[in-house]
């Protein structure tokens, strides 16, 4: 059954007080303003394909204009018209502790803005982190009790999977995968931990199946990296091994398991996976003596090896010369959020730092903060994932 969905609630994070604005400007704005009339006589599949291309909060806003604005957004054309615009960026989901409570926010590249993120069914006391995403929709996991949720940020759309019976104290990575282009034609959920046990959520079944175990050739325990995002591209999900070190794949469409047994590049640390259309990148820091970048490596798939295609500009890894630096991926999808640390030799953290890095231009750009409080004080990102936004989409 599909959850049910909301108005969205974004707050944005760090928007300067209002100021006084100068006669053209109002004007200009008063002459922005569409007449009601010339929307009235459009054709609403018209409709729909302008609306369709507007940017996601704009298109919230347009819903609150009427009620008929509002159930066109929601309706089974208007989601086809939405899947069939391209989009140059994914949106990224963030979350934190702060003084005990989760804070939780989202940031569009395409605005450069932050908007805190409101759930009402993911209780801030409880400790939820975005494990996955697919179509519009990210899934949570409460790491206290192993129980599993799925929910568009964007309207509310909130489900709770059922319960799973797994050792609370294993990790797990876990993968998210359309069945077809949208959520509509449902959606499936997979968890592994080192042991080799998983298991699938069919969101058309509303159940977790098992559909064998892994083929003999693959060792156990298989020493995945927890703190690298699975990698979905078509029906493959893509999972991180340690040691050996490669890549772990399952296909989802034919429920068979493939492992590569890649060497990863020389002094690379904190290295996770990515993926950019059909390609499979590495991200990590690269450190030699006392010098520390960040790299970026494409598979080759004809050699089964990481071939290194960018690196962060020199400039900026002046700043982390003898220095500790921890780096965490908030999203793996097209464009990469890294959250950046580092410490000297007092151990004193210093403040968070993140960037973001365009795949196809290799483009690297700073991010304005994310503060909460009104505007006092700048979060430590923690945990995040990368998700295509999809206002129609339901859990």
């Amino acid at each position: 059954m599909k959850g049910k969905s909301g108005p969205l609630k974004i707050v944005e994070t760090n928007k300067s007080p209002p100021t006084k604005k100068c006669r053209r400007e109002k004007s200009r704005q008063k002459g922005d303003i569409m007449e009601q009339q010339i929307w009235k006589d459009l054709p609403e599949d018209l409709v729909e394909a302008v609306v369709a291309r507007l940017p996601v909060a704009t298109i919230f806003r347009f819903r609150l204009v009427c009620s008929r604005w509002n159930s066109l957004i929601t309706s089974a054309s208007f989601s086809q018209q939405y899947a069939e615009v391209p989009r140059a960026h994914p949106w990224f989901y963030t979350t934190t502790t702060y003084e005990n409570v989760n804070v939780r926010a989202m940031y569009d590249p395409s605005m450069k803005k932050w908007y805190h993120s409101s759930i009402p069914s993911l209780p801030s006391w409880m400790t939820f982190f975005p494990v996955a995403s697919a179509g519009g929709l990210i899934c949570f996991m409460d790491l206290s009790h192993r129980n599993f949720y799925v929910c568009n940020p964007l309207n509310c759309s909130f489900k709770e999977l059922p319960s799973i019976q797994v050792k609370a104290h294993l990790n797990m990575a876990v993968g998210m995968i359309l069945n077809g282009k949208t959520a509509d034609s449902g959606y499936k959920i997979m968890w592994l931990d080192d042991n080799g046990n998983y298991q699938v959520y069919d969101s058309m079944q509303n159940s977790w199946s098992c559909s064998g175990n892994l083929p003999p050739s693959i060792k156990l325990p298989l020493y995945l990296n927890f703190r690298s995002q699975t990698v979905s591209i078509g029906s493959m999900l893509y999972f991180m091994c340690v040691d050996p070190g490669g890549v772990l794949c399952y296909d989802v469409a034919t429920c068979t398991w493939r492992q590569f047994l890649i060497p990863y590049p020389e002094h690379v640390t904190n290295h996770m996976l990515a993926a950019s259309g059909d390609q499979v990148l590495l991200v990590g820091l690269l450190s030699k003596n006392a010098a520390t970048c960040i790299g970026v490596w494409e598979l080759q798939k004809m050699t089964l090896l990481w071939k290194e295609v960018d690196r962060m500009p020199n400039v900026w890894c002046l700043d982390f010369y003898g220095k500790h630096v921890k780096m965490t991926c908030l999203g793996n999808r097209k464009l990469l959020m890294l959250s950046l640390v580092t410490s000297g030799r007092s151990r004193r953290l210093s403040t968070p730092r993140v960037v973001t890095y365009n795949i196809s231009k290799r483009e690297w750009q700073r991010l304005p903060d994310c503060k909460i409080s009104r505007g006092r004080k700048r979060l430590l990102l923690t945990c995040g994932t990368a998700f295509d936004p999809f206002p129609s989409a339901l859990a």
